[in-house]
């Protein structure tokens, strides 16, 4: 049967194998995993627009917020205690995906899921049932401890199970679940807000109880991945489990690289040390930065928000929703045309491109508030155009998200870590990426305050910086076997004087104790 896909540049690596219905269905099931997240990022943000909720929970924000009608739009929303109510979530993430790096290792990735859709179903339960603030916050580190566990597990399975030429795709099946997760939280927000009696918040989160049995449920049935089998000694049914997967009988040549890395891997006793040394430089400043920047686009600003955003900006409570919805159609839309794109067109270009759109709107964005809302943050009557304009480029920003840093923030880090390094190495990702979600969070109701429409334009800085770090810093990694991608270090500008020919010898396989190559098995 004839391999599937390309070589690697330079890696002479050509993988038989097939995209079967088998690792398809498989890759679905586990890319659920991004439903919790999703649906955690639409529902916090619809809630705390809804009027019973914040009379019952943050009265002083109602009250300000009721004062202020005729008022500065810009600040209606700024109390931290509200903040720490959303953003409490990304400090237990953070802190549960450490914890998640060690079981991910030792136990294997079904069983990080499998924690993921438990605590987050806690979490659902204690918010669905919430009587006071304290309630509210417990309920929402429980969430945290859950999407760290998720995050972090999630994205590996993925990439380790997926053929090499369909990993992009497959993986971003994560990005899409995630985003599907905001749309269906923005559509419940909608219609539970009209429920009388004013209880649909409850609704809302209580509502995240499904997505937590999705995965709950689907890490139970899922097979763990042939490179945590061999890791944790099951070598020969990791050898049949890689047969199933590819569908074909010839996988001699990858059993035996993933046998190398993880023999490799074995060697390595402090994985989160050995992440400092000089040749895992690269990996350790991708697993940084990447997610830093993801951040820092402000797409969570815009998705939290949203609601209130367009609220701020003179939408009514109802159709400041409908707008949220609006742009969670355009997120899912966009995240399928990254799935189309990213194996065919490259990741190099989609992160560019989806760079520029987002810089052009952000700049638009700035200027049609400032134009209208000014310093004092009192517009007037808006007219219903303008309105459309914001939400139109609002979108157009969305989509370039949508289909660059949202899923290639997830699927790059999670393909380039060698094997012994690649749960520590992902828990980084993840940790970085929830401390400045946490930090965005927390800070940017407050920057709106101060800010005002400038906010726009701090994030249009960052978009820039991004662009420019991606043009010159990150090596194209599309059609290159998982276990292979150190070839991509050696021949890069930059990143080669960090690593030698002697530290990825077979392209990808990584040297033992002192310098002694670890022999094929």
């Amino acid at each position: 049967m004839p391999a599937v896909g390309g070589v690697g540049p330079g890696t002479g690596k050509a993988y038989p194998g097939n995209l079967t219905p088998y690792v398809t269905v498989t890759c679905i099931v586990a890319a659920m995993g991004g439903l919790i997240f999703g649906y955690d990022i639409g529902i916090s943000g619809g809630v705390t627009t809804m009027t019973p909720f914040l009379k019952k929970f943050f009265r002083s924000v109602w009250e300000k917020k009721e004062a202020d009608k005729s008022k500065n739009q810009y600040c209606q929303y700024d109390s931290q205690t509200l903040t720490m109510f959303t953003s409490s979530l990304y400090l237990a993430a953070l802190l549960s995906s450490i914890v998640a790096s060690t079981v991910t290792r030792r136990l294997g990735r079904k069983l990080s899921m499998l924690f993921g859709g438990l605590l987050f179903f806690a979490g659902a339960l204690i918010n669905g049932f919430a009587k006071a603030v304290w309630m509210l916050i417990v309920g929402r580190l429980l969430l945290g401890f859950g999407i760290g566990f998720a995050n972090q597990s999630v994205p590996l399975y993925l990439s380790e199970m997926a053929p090499y030429r369909f990993r992009g795709a497959l993986n971003i099946g994560f990005q899409l679940s995630i985003t599907i997760g905001i749309l269906i939280a923005n559509v419940l927000n909608y219609f539970f807000a009209k429920i009388k009696g004013g209880w649909g918040w409850r609704l809302s989160l209580g509502g995240a109880m499904v997505p937590a049995l999705i995965i709950t449920i689907g890490s139970l049935v899922l097979p763990d991945t042939p490179n945590s089998m061999i890791e944790r000694g099951q070598t020969e049914e990791a050898k049949a489990k890689l047969k199933r997967i590819r569908g074909v009988d010839d996988v001699e040549e990858e059993f035996r690289d993933l046998v190398a890395a993880s023999e490799t891997s074995k060697l390595i006793e402090h994985p989160w040390r050995n992440l400092l040394q000089r040749k895992y430089r690269p990996h350790l400043t991708m697993a940084i930065l990447i997610p830093f920047f993801q951040q820092l686009t402000g797409i969570n600003v815009i998705m939290f928000y949203a609601p209130v955003l367009f609220s701020t900006i003179g939408f009514k409570d109802d159709s400041a929703l409908m707008s949220a919805v609006i742009t969670g159609v355009v997120n899912v839309g966009a995240t399928v045309v990254s799935i189309y794109g990213v194996d065919k067109w490259g990741r190099r270009f989609l992160f560019l491109e989806g760079g520029v759109q987002m810089l052009i709107c952000q700049a638009v964005v700035a200027a049609c508030i400032g134009a209208k809302f000014g310093i004092n943050g009192n517009p007037g009557d808006l007219p219903k155009w303008y309105a459309v304009v914001v939400v139109l480029f609002i979108c157009i920003y969305v989509a370039g998200f949508a289909w660059s840093w949202g899923p290639l923030g997830w699927l790059v880090p999670s393909e380039i870590f060698p094997l012994e390094i690649r749960s520590a190495a992902q828990s980084i990702n993840v940790s970085v990426n929830m401390l400045f979600t946490f930090a965005v969070a927390q800070v940017f109701l407050t920057m709106l305050c101060h800010l005002k429409f400038g906010l726009f334009l701090f994030f249009a800085f960052f978009v820039l910086i991004m662009s420019v770090f991606v043009y010159y810093f990150l090596p194209e990694t599309k059609g290159i076997p998982i276990e292979e991608m150190g070839q991509v270090w050696k021949t890069h500008w930059y990143w080669s004087r960090f690593v030698e020919d002697v530290d990825y010898p077979n392209g990808g396989m990584e040297m033992g104790k002192g310098g002694q190559g670890v022999k094929d098995v």
